[in-house]
């Protein structure tokens, strides 16, 4: 994974496609370019089933889906999400897109902030 340094949990992905405030200044922040992040299948997942996705609100997802890099869960990623639910508790999408972001050696990009707690981020975003 050249250039990558990001793993983008889904609701920094949702922040991105409405143009929100808060993640944009993170994004900015961080001066974080498109083509150093990465998703989990979880976050891919989560987008693309929202029952109320219209077919321009899924092509919009996957364009941006597109400039970023995949991660599928691999059978290394299952074992690191045991034992980060094991130890964290919490919920099982959070846990599997946290293992991937360790997995993998990535800064995780959450809104979430017990998630960034769990994590090592200090707060929210990852800073």
């Amino acid at each position: 994974m050249n250039g990558v340094k990001f793993l983008l949990d889904t609701n920094i992905v949702i922040g991105l496609l409405n143009r929100g405030e808060t993640v944009i200044a993170l994004l900015t922040q961080k001066q974080v370019a498109i083509t150093q992040c990465a998703f989990s299948a979880i976050t891919r997942m989560e987008l693309l089933s929202y029952h109320g996705l219209k077919p321009v609100d899924r092509q919009t997802i996957e364009s941006l889906l597109a400039r970023m890099n995949y991660l599928p869960i691999t059978s290394a990623i299952e074992d690191a999400t045991i034992a980060f639910r094991r130890k964290n508790k919490g919920k099982l999408p959070d846990a599997i897109i946290a293992a991937t972001a360790g997995h993998h050696q990535l800064e995780l990009l959450t809104l979430d902030a017990t998630l960034a707690k769990q994590t090592g981020n200090n707060r929210a975003g990852g800073v």
